[in-house]
Parts: structure tokens; sequence; C-alpha cells
């Protein structure tokens, strides 16, 4: 698994508990739920391997008279571990439309011996790797391994914070619901002391006096706002007078601008832009996509005529991209915009004064750095349209100055959102022809490339496949992630310009991209996304004064799915849903590998509160600014700043 010391062992965290209090019956089960369930080998492994396809092995099983088979896919190694007419505790996906069947379930032998006090700590595995034989190899580690808190003694003591080895001790081996919460509670608030605490020493660190001076005046910044056919909203001008007092001020700007989906971050941005060009400087902006940056250096194009503008990405021509490196080095292109082309080591500026990231949360911490050295200490605004909650923002941009547009332009209309079930999907499709053959265009959206091994997601071909037939007087394009870049700018640009009806899609359309006459958004396996990003994909419509729809597909019988899409269709202020999602998901999958990547520790399935975070960042707070923290504090700090270079929020 790559560990390769007892303290990685020890850091290593359930990905999920079994409660053995809380059992299901397959008879009292919800279609399509994850539930804990017992059952008693009846058959042996049987191995289906099928050509092209996911190649699986099935068993039988027993449970009071019921039988029941169990299906994993692409996991061969794990039937040797079932044994005939032993009992296991499964925890997997149920399905009982036709039979009774569990799919790709974790299971654990079921020892009754063992689990009389009820909790069992699940843990990720690979390989040959038991949970037995990992479960034992943590607690050996917990004996060898010298947990300390690096928060000082006296805050510990004033605070009554518990002992962080008897913490993890807990979260290891708990014996009740209690003493799990209590544990993972300690260990998230050292866990987010000592990031928190890197933040402020990294800043602390970043503070850099201004070396450029702009020559430009809050009149100039008010006479370039109104070259855009709309007024700024008042948290759109709040937003610029921030940026504005930061290019005006002594050290270098590091600043996020986030704002929901249509709130007018890119207008913002031009206003700094202008005023680094305008100043006779030049200034950079990064896009994650070639559609996107396509459609900022557009938008550039059009606001900023008077200055050079050059373009570079990934799909430019060799010749192409050495005229372009030409332009920026001699300093002839004053706004430069593009994809991570730009990072390459042979990009190289004149007189950078502003480097500008789009869709901020696509970009990992080291890229963000790549392009600041770009230019000798440039003022830098980072953009996300990906609201987080106010919790998450104290770590994951702990190290900048934020502003937050929470207004949207007046113009914008209300997105009708629907959630639909099976049965109605007919239904919905008639109407979408009916919006399409009105002169409007429609999003199809699906979560995988490839689907699923059970067959309950359809891949985004299959979807494609089945549209065309049902609706072959349309026009339908393909998109996904494995397209070439110069593939996805062409359909992206037929369909901006009316040539293409409908687009069937993966998330790739969920960032940025910009089409006012499309006003349906369909979305497959809604409940597959978390509320975030189905409300950043619904953000593709309603770009314009178009009445405009989003319909969410979902069999899901599932009390709790049910309610979280219904928080999608009552609700449409990003920063609200984003608040619903942090408390749906926890801070445990928010912070762990499902959703950013490698983050400190994986906190896996620890549950905990805000206030372990508000609570830490308090201390750290007083710790840091007390400037009396030790050394040792400082490199461990640090160290878990550095394990964020790679974080992505996709």
């Amino acid at each position: 698994m790559g560990i390769t010391s007892a303290e990685g062992l020890v850091r290593l965290f359930p990905r999920a508990y079994l409660d053995l209090r809380k059992t299901v019956s397959l008879n009292d089960a919800v279609n399509n739920s994850f539930i804990l369930t017992k059952g008693t080998v009846i058959s042996i492994p049987e191995y289906v391997p099928r050509k092209g396809r996911f190649n699986y092995f099935k068993i039988f099983c027993e449970q009071d008279g019921e039988t029941f088979s169990v299906i994993w896919f692409n996991q061969p190694y794990l039937k040797n571990r079932l044994k005939l007419g032993e009992t296991y505790l499964f925890y997997g996906r149920v399905r009982n439309r036709y039979a009774f069947s569990l799919t790709n379930p974790s299971f654990e032998e079921f020892d009754k011996n063992v689990n009389l006090k009820g909790i069992i700590p699940v843990y990720p595995l690979k390989g040959n790797l038991t949970q037995k034989v990992l479960k034992n190899a943590v607690l050996d580690a917990l004996k060898k391994t010298d947990i300390r808190s690096m928060i000082p003694d006296d805050y510990a003591n004033k605070l009554a914070l518990k002992d962080l080895k008897s913490a993890f001790y807990a979260v290891h081996n708990p014996e009740n619901t209690e003493q799990l919460v209590e544990a993972s509670e300690r260990i998230a608030v050292e866990e987010y002391f000592l990031l928190v605490s890197a933040f402020k020493i990294i800043k602390g660190d970043k503070t850099e006096a201004r070396r450029l001076r702009y020559n430009v005046s809050a009149k100039d910044i008010t006479e370039f706002s109104k070259r855009f056919p709309f007024e700024f909203t008042d948290g759109q001008k709040k937003a610029v007078n921030e940026i504005f007092a930061d290019l005006k001020g002594p050290t270098v700007m590091n600043r996020l601008l986030q704002g929901d989906v249509g709130s007018g971050k890119t207008a913002v941005s031009l206003c700094a832009i202008y005023a680094a060009v305008k100043s006779g400087f030049q200034a950079v902006m990064i896009a994650p996509t070639e559609v996107l940056a396509r459609q900022n250096f557009a938008i550039m194009q059009r606001f900023l005529p008077e200055f050079e503008c050059a373009f570079l990405s990934g799909s430019s021509t060799e010749k192409e991209k050495r005229l372009i490196k030409a332009d920026i080095s001699s300093g002839k292109a004053r706004i430069v915009v593009g994809t991570h082309a730009i990072l390459e080591k042979d990009v190289v500026f004149s007189d950078l004064s502003l480097a500008v990231c789009d869709e901020q949360q696509r970009f990992g911490v080291s890229q963000r750095n790549d392009l600041v050295e770009k230019g000798a200490c440039p003022d830098v605004l980072i953009m996300s349209a990906t609201p987080i909650p106010r919790t998450l923002s104290l770590v994951f941009y702990g190290d900048l100055d934020i502003s937050t547009i929470t207004d949207k332009p007046m113009q914008r209309t209300e997105i009708t959102t629907r959630i639909v079930p099976k049965a109605k999907y007919d239904d919905m499709l008639y109407f979408v022809e009916k919006e399409i053959s009105d002169g409007r265009q429609a999003y199809f959206v699906c979560p995988k490339i490839d689907g699923d091994e059970e067959g309950s997601i359809l891949s985004v071909t299959e979807i494609f496949d089945e549209l065309s037939k049902k609706l072959p007087h349309l026009k339908f394009a393909l998109l996904h992630g494995r397209m070439k870049d110069k593939e996805k700018t062409d359909v992206m640009t037929s369909f901006k310009e009316g040539e293409i009806d409908a687009v069937v899609s993966t998330t790739v359309i969920e960032v940025g991209i910009d089409v006012p006459n499309a006003t349906v958004m369909v979305i497959f396996g809604a409940d597959r996304f978390g509320l975030s990003q189905l409300h950043q994909l619904r953000g593709r419509v309603g770009r314009s004064d178009l009445k405009s729809y989003c319909f969410l597909l979902s069999d899901n019988e599932n009390e709790k799915t049910i309610e979280r899409l219904k928080t999608l269709r009552d609700n449409s202020d990003g920063f609200k849903i984003a608040e619903a999602d942090y408390a749906d998901r926890g801070g445990g999958d928010m912070m762990g590998t499902k959703q950013s990547g490698k983050f400190l520790s994986d906190l896996g399935a620890l549950k905990y509160s805000t206030g372990s975070i508000f609570l830490a960042k308090k201390i750290a707070d007083e710790v840091i600014n007390s400037g009396k923290y030790s050394k040792e504090l400082r490199e461990v700090a640090i160290a878990k700043y550095n394990s964020l270079k790679d974080v992505t929020l996709n």
C-alpha cells in the first residue's frame, strides 16, 4: 500500500465503520441503498471472464432462508478469501428488483467473540491484504509510535484537549459511537491546527514588498467598467475596490475572488488586468481547459482591443508556439491567455506584473506557484466558481485574502429544477425536443465516460447512441475528457454557433463554458454527484434572459439521497448549497481522496464538526501571532503545507 513506517500505519484511518447494531435484513433493504447485512456462503466462487467487459466472480449466500448473490467486478484476488459455510458481514449496494444481490461489497468474517462491542473499522485494502492482517498491523504500530501533539501544552490544558495518542487508539479500536466521535474531533483539531498554522507561517514568509507601481487611478477603473454592457453589481464593485486597494498597496496582492456561477468574476478580473497593462506591464490569465481559455481570449480581445493579446495552448503548432513565446519574452504581447502550456519553462515574460488563475479549484498549489514564478513577485488573483464553505476556505485558501461576490447580474433568470424518475424520462425528452424545436439548445451530462461495472450507469457513448436514435432529427455531438483539445474546442465552437442542437458530455462542460442559447441541462445519475458539482453543471444554462431548466435523473430510492437532490431543486444559492454539501458529506469526505487528492492524512471516515475547525484556527491564530512557537512546530506545519502541492478540488 506504499506504507513504509509505523507512523504511516497509524495515520491510515478507516474508510468506514460497520456498526453491528445497524445490520439490515435483506427483506427490509431499500433498493439501490448501501446496507450492512449478514450472509453464509453456500456456493463455491464462480469466476466469469467477459471479453471487452468487466470480469467478475459471484457467490451465493443464505440469510434466514433467503438466497442472495454477491458479485465483485475486476477483483479476482478476493475469491480466495471467502470460505464455503462461513458467515460474513457484507457492506455494499443492494439490488432487489428481481432477486436480492449485493455489488462490490466490503466484507468481514463474522466473529461473535470479537464483534460484541458493535463497531468495526474497515480499512482500504490492496492486493492480498485482509482486514484482520491490517487491523492487527495498525494496533501493533500504535504501540511503537510516539504520537505527540504539536499544540502547546498550556493551550491544550486550558482547553481540556484529550490526549492525542488515546484519540488515535480510539479511532482504530472504538468501544462505542460516543468515543469515536470524541476521538475524531480531537484528531481533526490537531490536523487543522497544523494546516492553518502552516498557512499563517507561509503567508508571513510570502509577504513581499511591492516592486512594481501601478500608474492607474480609481477613475480609470471606473471608466473601464463602463465598457461592459451592464452595470456592475454591488458585489462586483466591492471586489474591484478590494483588488484596486491591493494593487496600490505596499505589498504584493495574493487574493482569491470567489463567486457563484454567473456572478461576474471575469469582468472583475478584467479590471485588474486593465490596471496592469495600462500601467505598462504584462498580465497573464491561465485556465484549466482550452475551451475556457479560448473563451477568455475572445473576451480579452473584445474588451481590451488596444492591447496586444496572445493565446498559447498545447494544441498550438510548434511554429505558433515559437512566435508566441518570442512575443511574450519581447514584451510585444501585453496580455497572455492560455492553458497549462503557459507553465512550460521556456515561456519567459518581459515584465509580468499580474497573474490571474481562472477556475483555481482545477489547479494544484504547485501549478499556481509555477505561474507566480514567471514574474518578479507579480500580483496574484485566483478565481473560483466553486463556492466552498467558509470553514473550508480557511483551510484551502488560508494563505490568501478573499473577495466574495454574493449577488448575481440582474439579467440572469432563475433555473427551474426538477427531479425526474425513470418513469418520466420519455416525457422529459419530449419537453427537451420541443425546447430545441423552438430554437434552444441542450446539454446531456453523464457521470462517467465508460459507465460502471454494475450496468446502473450508461457510458457517455451509450447515452449518445440512445438519444440519437430516440431523437433522430436533432443534431447531437459527443464530448468527453479523452478527446483531443482541438476536438473538444471544435465541438464547443459549433455548439456555441448553433450548428449543434445538443451536447452529450461528461463533466468536462462543468467549468466556465458560456452558451447563452443553451436552456436545458439534463444530468443522468444525478445521485452520483456532489451537490456543489450539480450546481456547477446547472450553471451552464440560465446564462441569458431565456427561461432555463435543469432535470436531475435518478432512480435511487434512498430517502437521504432524495433529500439531497431536493436541496438542489429548492435552492439556487451556491454558497448555501456548498454548506449543505459539507454538512451532508462531512469533513472526512470533503478532505479525503474522494474530493481532493492526498490531503494531509486522509481523514477517511472520521466525522467531526465545523467547531473543531474553528477551534483549531483560534489556537493557530493565537500561537502563530504570538511568534513564540517552536522550530519543530514550524517544520511539521510546513511539511503539512507541502503535502498540498498536488491538491485539486475537481
